[in-house]
């Protein structure tokens, strides 16, 4: 008995070495693809996801469980949205690249079922490298974007364009999304009662500044994910909840001041013009969005239940964009109805489990619980702003949306421990991630070294700015139609 009690406890011990490693490599992976100019192209973040990937794969299949840490009706509800993706890419017209965004979402569920894991295994020393993490990242890109502007004012230029003071993605969009993401777990140390005040005074003045750069970006998508977030944690999170509504509000209401005077008052007194302003874009159009929105709905209604076939969007082209910047509409016009309306009964049902969870424990302060609310924060505004923006496209938000969710599976309390599948599952399980991986893996050494062949062949065949999906050229389609 003693001996096999030690090798349980070895086993333990080693599995929680590997996750915690596992995270480790994870964050400074994420941390890299955001601050380091060379990984700011879309392609290469791309790249990265995959290499993250790579790299987590034999981890995770040391660490992990049988099945994906849910409920047998959810993993069964999971294999069937599975089904339904293969029987739709058969029969589309690009099978190769329904693949790839099949082989996407199974590296999404991977990456999301080994940080819940991962945080299991580790414990609450986790969660305070989680939150270390987000401060850093968001630091680092703070200083960044202020040294970016305090260079622009010193120099003998006469105008002054927000766009360049936004740095390390291809698009302000994109890096909206990941603002959205971060903005509400900014604010964690400035709900927890053993940060220190004059810690507290040097924090909120960071997120205020998280702010100001969102506010800088114009990105209205940002503005409309904050906002939703904030109106669901107030009304259903307690006073913890309240609490943090308000401090994000206060930190938005400095960001604003502070947006004002250095990119209103001080421009105009230096006789510097500023470039597209965020107060510009202050209006309720639609940025052709409409156009797009307007195509998946004649998709849907032409092929309601098995859709186009996943990332087939792409290959219908249209002048503005290879995804329609909606959520719901794009897995409709692509994956079908049925697996929209799974998908998002799947979503609902975690968002609602966890929110009563929250209401269970409105007046713990403890750290895991409060965490729990920046991160049902965090997925609620992305999830309100890929309404009307890219969210489940893009990698970067793609690897977000991986952690935020497998992080809150990771931190649930359960009333009763999900039952690991049986042998099949875990099988069946692992060789699809496998089959995922390696074909990612493959149209990357089959796609990257050509980009620029690509990018060509499309400016020839439909001219025109480049429209991200897969690759930064994401157009599918060979002909225009």
């Amino acid at each position: 008995m003693s001996k096999s009690f030690a090798i349980g406890s070895t086993d333990q011990g080693i599995a929680r070495f590997l996750s915690f490693s596992g995270i480790l490599f994870s964050f400074a992976a994420l941390f890299c693809l955001v601050v380091l100019p060379t990984f700011a192209v879309h392609d290469v973040q791309r790249i990265g996801q995959i290499v993250i990937a790579l790299v987590l794969l034999p981890l995770g299949l040391l660490v992990q469980n049988a099945g994906f840490g849910v409920e047998r009706a959810v993993r069964t509800l999971l294999v069937f949205v599975l089904f339904l993706a293969v029987f739709s890419s058969v029969f589309s017209r690009h099978f190769s690249w329904a693949t790839a965004e099949v082989s996407l979402l199974v590296i999404g569920c991977w990456l999301t079922r080994f940080f819940s894991n991962a945080r299991i295994q580790s414990g609450e020393r986790a969660d305070y490298l989680f939150g270390i993490f987000v401060i850093a990242v968001c630091g680092v890109k703070s200083i960044q974007f202020i040294a970016s502007a305090f260079a622009a004012f010193m120099s003998d230029a006469h105008y002054l364009d927000l766009d360049l003071l936004v740095v390390g993605f291809s698009n302000k969009r994109f890096y909206g999304q990941f603002q959205t993401f971060t903005l509400p777990l900014l604010a964690l140390p400035l709900l927890l009662p053993a940060i220190k005040p004059s810690i507290k005074v040097w924090l909120f003045a960071l997120l205020s500044c998280w702010w100001m750069i969102a506010i800088s970006g114009g990105t209205r998508g940002t503005w409309l994910g904050m906002a939703c977030a904030m109106g669901v944690v107030f009304l259903s999170c307690g006073r913890w909840g309240r609490r943090w509504a308000v401090l994000q509000t206060a930190a938005a209401a400095l960001g604003v001041l502070l947006f004002w005077l250095f990119f209103n008052r001080l421009p105009a007194l230096l006789g510097i013009e500023v470039l597209n302003f965020a107060g510009d874009r202050l209006n309720a159009s639609l940025s052709a969005r409409d156009i797009l929105w307007h195509q998946a709905w004649d998709m849907i209604k032409e092929r309601p239940l098995l859709g186009f076939g996943p990332m087939h969007f792409a290959d219908i082209h249209n002048v503005v964009a290879a995804h329609p910047h909606q959520a719901i509409l794009q897995w409709a016009c692509e994956w079908g109805g049925p697996s929209t309306l799974l998908v998002m009964g799947l979503a609902a049902y975690g968002l609602l489990a966890t929110v009563k969870l929250i209401r269970r424990k409105a007046a713990s302060s403890e750290p895991v619980d409060l965490l729990r609310i920046c991160l049902l924060a965090s997925l609620t505004g992305a999830l309100a702003q890929s309404m009307v923006d890219g969210v489940i496209v893009m990698p970067y938000s793609q690897l977000w949306l991986a952690l935020v969710v497998g992080w809150l599976m990771g931190i649930h309390e359960w009333s009763a421990r999900p039952a690991p599948g049986g042998a099949v599952m875990r099988w069946g399980w692992i060789a699809v991630v496998m089959l995922a991986v390696g074909f990612l893996s493959y149209v990357v050494i089959r796609d990257f070294p050509h980009r620029g062949e690509r990018e060509d062949q499309y400016a020839h065949d439909f001219g025109g700015n480049l429209q991200p999906r897969f690759w930064q050229q994401g157009v599918i389609a060979t002909t225009p139609q």
